[in-house]
């Protein structure tokens, strides 16, 4: 039955957004302020961590197509702090802040271009949750 529900339950995460500007503002030091976050740009170990650990057991979450934009930044050494998601479905944002909050991990920040330093990320993110 699980893996029934894993297999109709899937997480795409996407640069939907990629079309639009990277940069929503600069600062006077040239720093990015915002950088909406798409595909092949270094964080594609952060989405599949965020797919892995996604409870899609939750009875909550709306079905169809869930839209999401998740913020976050990253200290100095690359851990994610200030998250917060706004979506579609508060349940599934609710679950997508817990799941980057409690991740031990780090970006690699040796891998982030420098185009793509910024004081915030954002990261478009769609689930899809079939029928139950």
């Amino acid at each position: 039955m699980m893996n029934k529900k894993m297999l109709a339950l899937s997480i795409f995460l996407f640069g939907i957004l990629g079309t639009l500007n990277l940069a929503k503002a600069q600062t006077t030091d040239n720093k990015i302020q915002e950088v909406i976050i798409n595909s092949g740009d270094g964080f594609g170990e952060l989405r599949k961590l965020l797919k892995d650990n996604f409870d899609f057991t939750n009875q909550d979450y709306k079905e169809g197509v869930v839209n999401s934009n998740v913020r976050f930044s990253l200290s100095e050494n690359g851990k994610i702090t200030n998250v917060s998601a706004n979506g579609d479905c508060k349940n599934v944002s609710k679950e997508l802040e817990n799941v980057l909050t409690h991740l031990l991990y780090k970006v690699n920040m040796d891998k982030i271009s420098q185009k793509m330093v910024a004081s915030s990320y954002v990261m478009p993110v769609s689930v899809t949750i079939d029928n139950r």
